[in-house]
This record gives structure tokens, C-alpha cells and sequence, in this order.
């Protein structure tokens, strides 16, 4: 099954947490220091919460896509590179506590989307080698993502 993911940068974890656990019925499904994340059923949705600065309205910070396995993301970055869309690859990536393969795209508006698969859960937050120079996404920033096309930089989870 595949579903749409909203990562949001929020100010108030804990609150966020215990509002969308209330909107959604259910709890969430990774809890980390500075990170949450709800596998909503239905509607199908990962909703990511990134703890932001204090005091600051929440904002997105990327979407993306979540398939079931490599072979997805494989089919998704070909589709997009015939398309014409400018794509970023990143395999066996750990972010936001989790080994990822993906692919990022930008949409129109420079909103950054990702099609990801998680093949295991990590220990840390991790750094995505794709980042944004407003530090989308709070899995980090590394010298990898200067080489990234600006066209496909985000944020990652």
C-alpha cells in the first residue's frame, strides 16, 4: 500500500502530538527525541512531525510518497527522469530513523516531494545528503548536498 506523507515543522511537539493523535485516533507509530511520526489506516497518510524553533508558526516541510519496497522507488525515479522532472537519488540513507532509498523531486512552486521506501528502522536521527538551504527538514545537512540539483532538494523522513 502506498500513501501520501505531510512532514511538518512544528513548534510544540508534545501538544502537536496530542492533537493530531486526537484528530486521527490513534497514537503515533515512532516516537524519538524531536521527531514523531502517525501510520494513518484511514485516510491512508504518514504524517511527520519535526520539532521546529520555539515560538514559530508550524509550516510544511516537505511531502512525499511511502511505497512498499526499492523496486517502487526505482519505477518512480524512471517515470519522473521521463517526465523531464530533475531528480535526486539517495539509497540506503538514514533519516529520520530510518534506512531510506529515495527519489526527490520539486514541484512548481519549489515544494520539495520525495518517493521513499523504509527498509529498517536506525538508531538516530540520521542526515539526508538532500537538503535545502532553509535546512528543510531536521535530519541534517552534509557536503553531499551541495552536489545535489537545486532543482530536486528538500527535506527528508
Amino acid at each position: 500500500m502506498s500513501r501520501v506523507q505531510l512532514a511538518l515543522r512544528v513548534a510544540d511537539l508534545e501538544g502537536s502530538i496530542a492533537f493530531y493523535s486526537k484528530l486521527f485516533g490513534t497514537e503515533p507509530a515512532k516516537l524519538r527525541p524531536g521527531y514523531a511520526n502517525f501510520a494513518i489506516a484511514e485516510p491512508p497518510l504518514k504524517l511527520v512531525l519535526i520539532e521546529g524553533e520555539a515560538g514559530q508558526e508550524t509550516r510544511m516541510d516537505h511531502l512525499g510518497v511511502e511505497v512498499e519496497d526499492t523496486a517502487q522507488v526505482e519505477a518512480a525515479t524512471r517515470r519522473l527522469k521521463d517526465a523531464g522532472l530533475a531528480t535526486f537519488e539517495e539509497n540506503d540513507t538514514s533519516c529520520c530513523y530510518a534506512l531510506q532509498d529515495k527519489v526527490w523531486v520539486h514541484g512548481p512552486g519549489a515544494e520539495p516531494w520525495e518517493v521513499y521506501v523504509v527498509k529498517a528502522d536506525a538508531g538516530t536521527l540520521g542526515k539526508s545528503a538532500v537538503a535545502d538551504s532553509q535546512a528543510s527538514c531536521v535530519c541534517g545537512q552534509d557536503d553531499k548536498a551541495e552536489a545535489a540539483p537545486s532543482a530536486a532538494r528538500g527535506g527528508c523522513c
